[in-house]
């Protein structure tokens, strides 16, 4: 008898059968109930079945521009990312220079910024009445600002320097796995660099670089704070369902979702076509990775620290504007280059004014629900997935994984249609115009990072470790408290960490659903801004990336140590 069986011999049917059916409510309430209820209502017109809606959406040209401009927008991100993140993976990952650690650590500064923030910090540095713009014209004496924070031009560069660091991990990281020695046999056979580059170590990066690839390319689709403060005339397909739920248009709002829902799960599909280029590159990583060079000529030595310093300063602008900004006095930043006046009244007043006080309390108390109520449903999905085998296991990876493919405005307007009238499923109940309604927006888009995490632990984790203490006597939950959970806990926290900090930024979702009763940070800083408090809006970000920047470093250290 196998260990497989030995395992399900072990696991007592009546278990089986209650983690059946917490993951089971789940999904069925999460996922396919909202994605199923939003898919009908865009074929349905006065109580019958059309496709008129599809009609009329598709016939409008705003609508076939916001797709294509879409569409266009994340491929040039994906793009751009990539000619940035790439070369700076492998200049800090194959080369050693003066101050090398610090440049590499911040390369991943971006991570930190919540899309709004970000949003935000670049208004304050790069807009026309940025810092930047504003020190510029003042130097030349230019009548207008040099530049407009406008268009195409804005939105991506503003993606690629939120977006690049997918593409810079990754690659690091595959180039940390690689085995070094196959590009030494196809060197020592007389193959040129660019040959090896081509031949040997791009095809180990491919997985790598799919992924990246994937993950820019979704973020960009979602995106919205960005094409809202920024894009000018650009035409996306997020912000014509936001406006056609401001409109009241609920029919166009649901048929677009629908629209952008396509796109993303296509470019799922399509990445993941490419997925048996891991069998290849699991195979090539067994040897040793490369060891770092030394840049042993002074001139290259030179240009490599001046790159990575100009690279870093253009990184840490944007959140030293962001923090500088934050201790100006309201009003005091007009037409000036720099604030005239500083004060720490900004931050005095998050603390001490009882409605900015609630706010944090919000965000905090809604990401916490998500995040804890993710990690206590990651255990029962996870351990279920790994306890039995049946049919329909990849569906259930694959339902669990949507809510990440799809962007946060297609779940949030899902959730929304779903529940925002008495229905069959729940009855009387309404979750929109509720509390509730954002922690649970939270837990299935932040999830599945959550599940994947504890996926990940459990594979490490030796299968026969179980089986010893069972053999000792030891009870399932004994098993489970005492081997099972000290070993995956480390990975399983990060994963709820990075879950957490991302709600506590996030803007899409929140923007469509809040209530007054649960309005987050991220809503707080976008009323501030409409009200011109530039520098309450400033200090409600700094204190966000403090924020994160601790949960990460404790996400990271965690992981470490499941490493």
């Amino acid at each position: 008898m196998n260990t497989d069986s030995l395992r399900q011999i072990r696991f007592y049917p009546w278990r089986s059968v209650v983690l059946f059916f917490i993951t089971a409510v789940v999904l069925v309430y999460g996922v396919i109930y909202p994605n199923l209820s939003v898919l009908i209502t865009s074929f349905q017109r006065a109580g019958a079945w059309t496709l008129v809606n599809y009609r009329e959406v598709l016939s409008q040209w705003v609508v076939i521009e916001a797709i294509v401009s879409s569409l266009g927008l994340s491929v040039g991100t994906v793009l751009l990312c990539a000619i940035v993140g790439v070369p700076l993976a492998f200049l800090f990952e194959r080369f050693t220079f003066p101050g090398r650690r610090l440049f590499a650590a911040l390369a991943t500064l971006p991570l930190v910024l919540p899309p709004l923030v970000g949003t935000v910090a670049f208004i304050f540095l790069f807009g026309e009445s940025g810092i930047l713009a504003h020190g510029i014209q003042n130097f030349l004496a230019l009548e207008n600002p040099p530049w407009r924070l406008r268009g195409w031009p804005a939105l991506l560069l503003f993606h690629t320097y939120t977006m690049y660091p997918f593409f810079y991990v990754l690659t690091g990281a595959g180039l940390r796995r690689i085995d070094a020695s196959l590009a030494e046999a196809a060197r020592s056979l007389g193959a040129s660099k660019t040959v090896v580059l081509r031949r040997v170590v791009l095809p180990q990066l491919t997985p790598s670089l799919l992924a990246a690839a994937l993950l820019t390319f979704m973020t960009s689709m979602a995106s919205f704070s960005a094409p809202l403060f920024f894009g000018g005339d650009v035409r996306v397909l997020t912000l014509e369902i936001f406006t056609a739920r401001q409109r009241g248009d609920a029919v166009m709002a649901v048929t677009e979702t629908v629209v952008l829902a396509i796109i993303s799960l296509g470019a799922l599909v399509f990445f993941q076509r490419y997925e048996g280029t891991r069998k290849f590159a699991a195979a090539a990583m067994k040897g040793a990775p490369r060891r770092r060079a030394i840049i042993a000529s002074g001139k290259a030595r030179v240009l490599a620290t001046v790159v990575a310093v100009i690279f870093a300063i253009v990184l840490v602008l944007p959140v030293a504007t962001l923090f500088l900004v934050s201790f100006a006095r309201e009003g005091s930043w007009t037409t000036q280059t720099l604030p005239s006046d500083y004060t720490l009244a900004n931050y005095q007043r998050l603390f001490a004014d009882p409605f900015a006080s609630e706010v944090f309390f919000n965000s905090f108390t809604m990401s916490a629900i998500a995040a804890v109520a993710a990690l206590l449903w990651s255990f029962c999905v996870v351990t279920f997935l790994r306890r039995r085998r049946f049919v329909g296991r990849r569906l259930v990876s694959l339902l669990v994984l949507i809510p990440w493919a799809l962007p946060g405005t297609v779940v949030a307007v899902s959730v929304a249609d779903a529940y925002g009238s008495p229905g069959s499923l729940l009855g009387s109940f309404v979750l929109v115009g509720t509390f509730w309604i954002l922690p649970v927006v939270y837990f299935l888009r932040f999830m599945p990072l959550v599940v994947r995490a504890l996926q990940a632990s459990m594979e490490q984790l030796d299968p026969t470790l179980e089986e010893a203490a069972g053999s000792l006597g030891a009870r399932a939950w004994q098993r489970f408290t005492r081997v099972t959970l000290p070993l995956v806990w480390p990975g399983a926290v990060a994963g709820t960490l990075l879950a957490f900090v991302i709600a506590l930024g996030e803007y899409v979702a929140s923007v469509l659903v809040f209530v007054p009763g649960n309005r987050p940070i991220s809503i707080a800083i976008a009323s501030e801004l409409r009200d011109f408090n530039l520098g309450a809006a400033a200090a409600y970000g700094v204190v966000l990336i403090v924020i994160i920047s601790i949960s990460m470093m404790v996400a990271g250290k965690l992981e470490r140590l499941r490493s």
